[in-house]
Order: structure tokens, then C-alpha cells, then sequence
């Protein structure tokens, strides 16, 4: 369908959609960094929840328009007053990269305006190939930061990935250095919490990196969590270690993601605070369980800074794409990752002999 505009040489309104979860917002900034890097003339709004809207913070021409789907946008009468407001932006394209049943409700509302609605094609099939459990096909699918360029590509606007400009570190403020005090010895940040068992490594052995990297004496070392229970557990590391802080609940998201953008070295799961390290170009230390790269889940631009499960012992991995669904025997797959090997890996990367 033609907008009526040189996609080029005019300015271009896009619509972005994505409203969860946190990795997959996070996986959509260095193609939107990129996209709006190489084409000056357009802009873009994200569609997404209020609280992802600091992941997006400092990218040019981009706002970020707040999806209330637990509030007035929820349901189709509530998706319909959300089309109406969005139609006020004089939107010229959208880029769904999301499919889910709530876009496919805008994108009917929008066909109706006759404005181009390309949606990501989320490769349901291959992946569910990957992961069966008699009938696997183990081979690497397209990564999911491709998926989101082929969308803006097949609006016209192809992003070269290999080009992408990741975003600057951001500026703490004076509260959250109150709040992490030393500053003399390296920054490294353990998220060592996933949504599922079948993607966590198992906390004994994740204490073992820890006291690890506490013993060399040259690193600050910052525990990211969220909620009550994450913090309780974290806690104790603090308390028992010297040079470790438990961040959470002491500072806001926005604050949390400058910690980051500060760090030498993330370690995390196949998990939100893995994307969110690689969107500022943070080396990240990924863990994976039950769950495998090959689902095109790997954050942006980290090479080989990837620990896997040992499919020698567990063949059937990967079980799921979330990590939420194992056959019996699977519970401990990721003890095969060894806390001495996690070490090593960030010894090595963070050149420590």
C-alpha cells in the first residue's frame, strides 16, 4: 500500500509495537537505534508499557506511547479507544512486532484506514521443530533481532546489523551512587533470576561464582532482581560477601539500566537483564538451561560469550523456547555448567589472569 510518501525523502511516522515482555522490548533497540540511524527522516512511537518506556530513553525522534491493557485499553473497546488515539498521531506505517492477539485487533482497526501493517513472523513451526522432544530438527533458526529488521525491511526500510550504533552509557545519579558507594574497582552485575526453573541456574552454584569473583578482591559486584523473594535471597550474598550489593529495591528501573550501561561485565540467564546489558554493548556471560541460542534468543552482538547445558548428557535441549516445559531428568541440566567454567569465562573476558 503507498502511504503517499517518499518512504526517503519525507518525514515517515512509524508505529512501533511491542508491549512484553522485558527481553524482547529490550531485543527491539538496536534495530530501532539502527533504523533511526541510517534514516533521518523518520520517527518513530513505540507502543508499550509505561514501565519500559526508560529502556527506550536518549534515541532521537522516538516517543513512547503507553499500551493500559489492565486499564482503559483493555479488551476490543478498550483496544479500539487505544486506535483512536494512536490514529491522532498521524501514524504512516506500523511495525508489529509483536502478533499477538491484541495487535491483530489494531491491525484490523488499522486496515480500515488502509495503513500498512507488516507483522513479524515469530517462525512458530521451525521452533517448535527445535524443540520437539521425538522429531527434533537441531539446527540455528533465524535470530529474533533479524525477525524484527524483516519487518521494518519489508516496509521499506532495511536495517544493516552489522552498522548498528548501540546506546552511550547513561549518567547515574547522585542517589544511586550513594546508594552503590565504591567506585574504585570494576562494576559486574549477577541477574541470576529467570521467569522458569528450566532457564535458572541453580543458586549454590551461582554463590560459587560469586565468592569467586568476591575473593579476587577487584571487582564490585551488583546483584539485580526484582520482587520480595529475589531480594530476601540476595540479600544473603550481601551480608556474606564484601564486595557485593544487592540492588534491588533500592533503585528505580531508569536507574537500574544507567548501573548497567556502567558495568564491565553482565552475567545472566537467557533473560531479560542479558538484552538490556547487550542493547549498551555490556559484555554478557549468558547461561542457558532447557532453553538453547538456537532459537534465535542470543542478545545482540555478544559473540561467543555463551555457556550452554551439556547435550551430550541432555540431547533432547532445547525442550521449550521459554524454558518452561522438561521432561523428567532434565531438573538439573544446567548443573552441567560448572561454576569454575562460569568463572573462567568471566575471568577471561574481563583479562584477569
Amino acid at each position: 500500500m503507498d502511504t503517499g510518501k517518499n518512504l526517503h525523502s519525507q518525514e515517515v511516522h512509524i508505529l512501533v509495537i511491542r508491549m512484553s515482555a522485558m527481553g524482547d522490548v529490550a531485543m527491539t533497540v538496536p534495530i530501532i537505534a539502527g533504523l533511526l540511524q541510517h534514516y533521518p527522516n523518520t520517527r518513530i512511537t513505540v507502543l508499550t508499557k509505561g514501565f519500559f518506556k526508560p529502556i527506550f530513553e536518549g534515541l532521537p525522534r522516538l516517543t513512547v506511547f503507553e499500551a493500559d491493557v489492565k486499564g482503559k485499553h483493555k479488551g476490543v473497546l478498550g483496544l479500539w479507544r487505544l486506535y483512536n488515539e494512536l490514529k491522532l498521531l498521524q501514524i504512516d506505517v506500523v511495525a508489529d512486532l509483536h502478533n499477538v492477539m491484541r495487535s491483530n485487533v489494531l491491525r484490523a482497526f488499522f486496515a480500515m484506514g488502509a495503513t500498512r501493517f507488516v507483522q513479524i513472523d515469530k517462525g512458530r513451526t521451525e521452533k517448535g521443530a527445535l524443540t520437539s522432544l521425538s522429531k527434533k530438527v537441531f539446527k540455528p533458526l533465524k535470530t529474533t533481532h533479524q525477525r524484527y529488521a524483516d519487518v521494518f525491511s519489508t516496509l521499506g526500510f532495511p536495517v544493516p546489523l552489522e552498522e548498528v550504533n548501540l546506546l552511550p552509557i547513561r549518567r547515574i545519579s547522585s542517589k544511586t551512587q550513594m546508594v552503590i558507594k565504591d567506585t574504585t574497582k570494576q562494576w559486574i552485575g549477577i541477574a541470576p533470576f529467570a521467569a522458569f526453573d528450566g532457564k535458572m541456574y541453580p543458586l549454590d552454584l551461582m554463590e560459587k561464582v560469586v565468592a569467586g569473583l568476591n575473593s579476587a578482591g577487584l571487582f564490585h559486584i551488583l546483584l539485580f532482581g526484582g520482587g520480595e523473594m529475589e531480594r530476601t535471597k540476595l540479600a544473603i550474598w550481601e551480608d556474606k560477601y564484601e564486595n557485593c550489593l544487592n540492588l534491588v529495591g533500592k533503585i528505580p528501573f531508569k536507574e537500574e539500566l544507567a548501573v548497567i550501561s556502567q558495568l564491565k561485565l553482565m552475567i545472566a540467564m537467557d533473560s531479560g537483564n542479558a538484552h538490556l546489558s547487550a542493547m549498551f554493548g555490556v559484555p554478557c556471560i549468558t547461561l542457558w538451561g532447557v532453553t538453547h541460542p538456537y532459537a534465535g534468543f542470543y542478545p545482540f552482538g555478544q559473540g561467543e560469550n555463551v555457556l550452554v547445558s551439556d547435550r551430550e548428557k541432555y540431547p533432547l535441549i532445547p525442550t521449550s523456547v521459554y524454558g518452561n516445559k522438561f521432561p523428567s531428568g532434565y531438573e538439573n541440566a544446567m548443573r552441567s555448567i560448572s561454576p569454575e567454567l562460569v568463572l573462567g569465562k568471566a575471568l577471561e573476558i574481563l583479562k584477569v589472569q
